[in-house]
């Protein structure tokens, strides 16, 4: 029997909120944006080495790689210093890379970002034992992907789309592949879908032994070409073109290849797949006859994992798993091989579980069960047979680091309960741990795997903490929904400043929504929900179903339909609030970015009035519009399911928008494209509806730069004043 009336939300606090503050300042927007209660998070990033006893990192200055003792937290030694190496014609560099056998260093500067992860940079090698600092390429261009041999006596890289190699025993660059041409063919390298849904930019394998280089060739010539508008500061607009999917359009072709260094021939591998289908990742085994060749098709519910012998060009099929709906793809970097055998994560028992397999592909044992998720995988140790993981089985709102040996004997490794994560070193003697609750910023802390004991404190937001508490702000709750569709669903809730429940508030609903994603997490977070709550605002967060940590079923029951029972709960959750007393029912919004305003505007379409108004930031508005990879994954083609990318539509569904809405988009948007929201904007001219817009010139996904943050969050503060 369903529950009904205020029962639908049960006030259930399962952890306290951000301690309530009366220090009497109130918070006020420009701080939020300007970062002044964000968390510090950076340490800078500590790099194992292979001993796993030292680690390395930049100075502040980013003028010198320093080496550091786990222990300790001493420097033992400076690897590298623009002051002291000779030849160095720079001050100061962005990010580096060090060979297995430490002799040489590469080091990087002028980094220029192309899309979300990929770069290229001026790249400068370091002979250590020369001290001497050269360009990596003779070319003096900026390159791309730099890949040291395992052997450190080569690199690869990828200039102008093609892959070379610089040999250091003979200062020698050779050129690999010669047939690169922007928005044609692409080695090594990935194209926009899979940098973006994918998370790869380099394809790039070396064998073992460092006799085989193996890598995968993008052919684009069939991808679509899209073509944004570029205003700059001309009078004259150009325009920015790349090759861009969108669902149900051609993908580039992908095919594999081997490079001999010995004897500098090529040799395509011709892995078994169709034409559509995907190589989201390639890497060597222990061994140097077997690369393996990770394939996805393009539907994502077939995952194979094949051994090719990279010189006579055999393959061995050796991992196979189907999914009625699809095979997480993030899951593949959970593939490591070591002498024995593999390790991967699964779904196939209905959750996130790791598996140990032998190296013939037969599973050895399940590591990990139960009705909670493994949420990351962090290693394994070969020599202790030790399994390193962070799983949601504590709570889908918090996240625990363990460790688990042959005999399924499993040892928490984190002590305090909220949001744990945790880096390694390399021989798993040492780990650095990031802790996090919805009442404490981030503490960062070095441990000792062994006896769980905190070695020291890297970073423990002292000054941020005494920041919060000259300030007045309420306290976050978590708190169950349980909606009309008879789903619990996991939220928290931020009532105003001087609270009555006497009286009747406005509220607003942050969300985001997309698949596998998770807002309402027992972590820190201090954003522009503590603005509104200084203004009387209460500020709800609902995790619908398609989110994250609560198993197979609850995540891709989504699946063809997406967007239509994310929006539901949305429209549901605000329905069970509007029960409670003291919130005002009639003064409902909903607010959210990318997918979450796409959910916006799918819940103001399909929630029959439930809220007065709506802000939807860079939202995807028909399906059609957004790329292969991501879309195809939760809806598959427009042919193959015609109806549910009608169902879906917020242009379908433009003529029963109830409610106002402010629509916002950036003209620079590489992810999804302006044109979505032009494209929306028209059909709601044409059914009649009358809203607001704001644009922002040359901005992309995540509108920044300069004052446009706080003109972002300005504006739609203003829109709620004005329309709650």
């Amino acid at each position: 029997m369903r529950r009904i009336g205020i029962c639908w939300l049960a006030a259930m606090v399962i952890a306290g909120g951000l301690a309530a503050q009366n220090g009497g300042k109130r918070v006020e927007l420009k701080e939020v944006v300007d970062g002044v209660f964000r968390q510090s998070a950076n340490v800078g990033e500590l790099r194992s080495l292979p001993d796993g006893e030292h680690y390395t990192a930049m100075n502040d200055q980013r003028t010198m790689i320093i080496k550091y003792a786990y222990r300790t937290g001493n420097p033992v030694d400076t690897l590298f210093n623009v002051k002291k190496a000779r030849e160095c014609t720079f001050d100061s560099f962005d990010g580096y890379t060090i060979s297995s056998t430490g002799h040489h260093i590469l080091v990087w500067r002028e980094t220029e970002y192309i899309y979300r992860r990929s770069f290229k940079a001026l790249t400068y090698d370091y002979d250590v034992r020369r001290n001497f600092v050269k360009p990596l390429s003779d070319s003096g261009e900026k390159v791309m992907i730099p890949t040291f041999s395992p052997d450190g006596r080569m690199c690869a890289y990828v200039l102008n789309n093609n892959i070379w190699l610089r040999k250091y025993d003979f200062d020698t660059e050779v050129q690999v592949t010669k047939d690169g041409e922007t928005n044609k063919i692409r080695n090594g390298i990935t194209d926009w879908v899979y940098e973006e849904e994918f998370a790869v930019t380099n394809l790039m394998a070396w064998s073992p032994d460092s006799e085989v280089l193996a890598f995968i060739r993008f052919d684009e010539t069939d991808v679509p070409e899209f073509s944004m508008q570029w205003y700059g500061d001309g009078n004259y607009p150009g325009f920015v073109s790349f090759k861009y999917p969108k669902a149900g359009e051609p993908n580039s072709k992908v095919t594999l290849h081997s490079y001999n260094v010995a004897t500098k021939d090529t040799k395509a591998l011709n892995v078994p797949i169709d034409s559509e289908s995907y190589i989201p990742r390639i890497t060597f085994t222990t061994n140097n006859d077997q690369l393996a060749v990770m394939t996805l098709n393009r539907n994502q519910n077939i995952f194979n994992m094949y051994y090719a012998n990279p010189k006579s060009g055999v393959f061995r099929l050796i991992l196979r798993e189907e999914n009625e709906r699809y095979v997480d793809s993030d899951w593949l970097t959970s593939i490591r091989f070591f002498k024995n055998g593999f390790t991967y994560v699964s779904e196939k028992d209905g959750y996130s579980h790791i598996y140990l397999h032998t190296p013939t592909g037969v599973v050895q044992r399940q590591v990990t069960t139960g009705s909670w998720d493994v949420t990351a995988l962090y290693g394994y140790d070969e020599a202790t047979q030790t399994v390193y993981y962070e799983s949601a089985e504590e709570s889908p709102l918090r996240r625990s680091v363990y460790k688990i040996d042959s005999k399924g004997v499993k040892t928490k490794l984190s002590t305090l309960e909220g949001t744990n994560s945790a880096d390694f070193s390399d021989n798993f003697a040492y780990y650095v741990n990031r802790y996090s609750n919805i009442s404490t910023p981030v503490t960062i802390t070095v441990n000792e795997t062994k006896t769980g004991k905190s070695l020291r404190v890297l970073q423990d937001n002292a000054n941020l903490k005494k920041r919060l508490a000259d300030y007045s702000f309420p306290q976050k709750e978590f708190i169950k929904v349980h909606t009309a569709s008879d789903f619990e669903l996991n939220a928290w809730i931020l009532k105003p400043v001087n609270f009555d429940a006497s009286k009747k508030y406005p509220v607003l609903m942050i969300q985001y929504s997309g698949p596998n994603s998770q807002q309402v997490k027992d972590s820190y977070g201090f954003d522009w929900e503590y603005y509104l709550a200084s203004h009387g605002f209460i500020v709800v967060s609902v995790d619908g179903r398609g989110t994250a940590a609560r198993g197979e079923a609850f995540r891709k029951c989504t699946y063809l339909r997406m967007g239509e029972l994310e929006s539901r709960d949305q429209a549901e959750a605000a329905q069970a609030l509007g029960n409670f007393p003291y919130v005002d029912k009639n003064r409902i919004a909903i607010w959210g970015w990318s997918f979450g305003g796409y959910n916006t505007l799918m819940s103001m379409s399909t929630g029959n009035g439930t809220f007065k108004a709506g802000i939807a930031v860079a939202p995807p508005t028909d399906w059609k519009f957004y790329d292969t990879v991501y879309t195809e994954r939760f809806m598959r083609t427009p042919k193959e399911n015609a109806a549910g990318y009608k169902a879906t539509s917020p242009i379908q569904l433009a003529k029963n928008l109830q409610g106002k809405l402010l629509l916002v988009h950036g003209t620079g948007d590489d992810n999804v494209h302006f044109h979505q929201s032009m494209e929306y904007a028209e059909a709601l001219v044409q059914a009649g509806k009358q809203f607001e817009m704001q644009i922002y010139k040359d901005r992309n996904h995540s509108i920044a730069g300069g004052n446009t943050r706080y003109h972002l969050y300005t504006r739609m503060a203003n829109f709620l004043f004005d329309n709650l």
